[in-house]
């Protein structure tokens, strides 16, 4: 059955989707999509196909509120091997041979994960979705060219040691958005002079969900199952992604002038931010932005 002879049901909401490793993300997007008959569906926060774990979808008017999660912490639960490198910095590309682990052992990787806690700067890999004038890295590093790429600034807030057997180095990070899990464990096999390459990835939290909040697609299957509607209880309101966010209610006439655009006044909000608009039935219809001579201007709206 071709994927394009339906429009699509109009639903909203986001799926904490639990992404298996081996596809792409867009894959991921576009088989959820088919499952849930959506008409319109995007996902935030990509994940290699290597990596497994917590991709949000959002469907229909959640779609607005895309730009605003990505600026989430993320957690990883990652497993790096020693004593080699990868061209892709993951089990995927091609390995040689680096240095050697025989000095390497527990206290010798736990003084060097201190080194790398708090703001550092990354060089993002060929191996990504960084664009040079329009082209993805990763196209041009299969062809074998290889661009300079500059230095960006990430923050790592906690690397936790889980295990180190048989080269196999087992840690969880959390970290701020833009960080490159691949070219950590790499930076950290270079400082302890034996190189490293990932070789499991998964993303265990986003924001503030946890993996355990996630569904998988072959979950999703048994849910739909029986009925098409047994699915939707499982998507989050799109307002629940953003608990930073202050709430403001608004009264009819509010509303009315929000949704044609206009900004209101509103007592109260005297400062520059980011707030989440309720209409006079307390539904949400999206995002505004306060200034400080306390007024709200429509910034991303719920509206057909």
């Amino acid at each position: 059955m071709s994927r394009r002879n339906k429009k699509g049901r109009d639903i909203n909401g986001v799926l904490l989707l639990d992404k298996a490793s081996g596809c792409s993300s867009n894959s991921a997007l576009q088989d959820v999509k088919y499952l849930f008959n959506a008409n319109k569906a995007g996902h935030t926060g990509s994940l290699d196909p290597l990596a497994s774990g917590l991709l949000p979808i959002c469907f229909g008017q959640a779609t607005k509120i895309a730009q605003f999660l990505l600026d989430g912490d993320k957690r990883y639960f990652v497993r790096g091997k020693l004593g080699q490198v990868s061209n892709t910095g993951d089990s995927e590309g091609e390995l040689s041979e680096y240095g050697s682990t025989k000095d390497v052992d527990d206290a010798t990787i736990k003084s060097t994960l201190l080194n790398l806690i708090g703001n550092i700067k990354q060089i993002p890999p060929m191996y990504s979705a960084l664009k040079r004038e329009g082209t993805p890295l990763y196209k041009l590093a299969r062809k074998g060219i290889e661009v300079e790429r500059e230095a960006r600034e990430v923050s790592i807030h906690e690397i936790l040691f889980k295990d180190f057997d048989a080269d196999i180095l087992t840690l969880e990070v959390s970290c701020s958005k833009g960080t490159y899990i691949r070219t950590l464990i790499e930076d950290i096999g270079k400082l302890l002079g034996c190189g490293g390459y990932v070789i499991e990835l998964r993303r265990i939290g986003f924001a503030h969900f946890d993996i355990a909040q996630g569904k998988t697609f072959e979950e999703l299957e048994c849910l739909k199952a029986d009925s098409l509607s047994n699915i939707d209880p499982v998507l989050i309101g799109a307002d629940k992604m953003l608990p930073a966010l202050n709430s403001v209610y608004l009264n009819l006439e509010q509303s009315i002038d929000i949704k044609f655009g206009r900004k209101i006044t509103f007592p109260g909000l005297d400062s520059d931010q980011k707030v989440k608009l309720y209409d006079e039935k307390k539904e949400f219809i999206g995002i505004g932005q306060s200034n400080n001579l306390s007024e709200v201007l429509p910034k991303r709206l719920f509206i057909n």
